[in-house]
């Protein structure tokens, strides 16, 4: 069991997510259950999901690499918003995007100092956990 803890517009969240058999979990928002079914070719929520901040969900950022620090999606959902562009200078804790999971929204934000090098969504594109959003050089 996996255990989020999360601010959306100043509500403060408190999740847990269960990976039951048959592609089914059960998540609690808020001490409320949820039995949700899982799509087919979703990745394992349990496997690589990560760890909350207090602030909103992390995104998952890879090791620098040659071509800049990756941030990956930290959960599956829908890009609402993208707030940055290529060539664009970002600190750290800066959004980068908004993304849409389970009808709640949560910002996806610079994990470095840095500059845009690559944008690699777009709005109305749904991304899986762990896929690439942009990348930070």
């Amino acid at each position: 069991m996996k255990e989020f803890s999360f601010k959306i517009n100043g509500q403060e969240y408190k999740t847990t997510v269960e990976e039951k058999e048959g592609g089914k979990a059960e998540v609690t928002v808020n001490g409320k259950k949820y039995d949700v079914e899982l799509p087919a070719n979703a990745k394992k929520a349990t496997a690589a999901a990560p760890k909350a901040s207090a602030a909103a969900p992390a995104a998952k950022a890879a090791a620098p690499a040659g071509n800049g620090m990756q941030v990956k999606s930290p959960l599956p959902g829908s890009i609402i918003k993208v707030l940055v562009s290529v060539g664009q200078a970002v600190k750290k804790g800066d959004t980068l995007l908004t993304l849409e999971s389970m009808k709640m929204e949560n910002t996806v934000a610079a994990e470095c100092d840095g500059t845009v090098k690559q944008v690699a969504v777009q709005p109305g594109q749904n991304v899986m956990q762990d896929d690439l959003l942009v990348v930070l050089g």
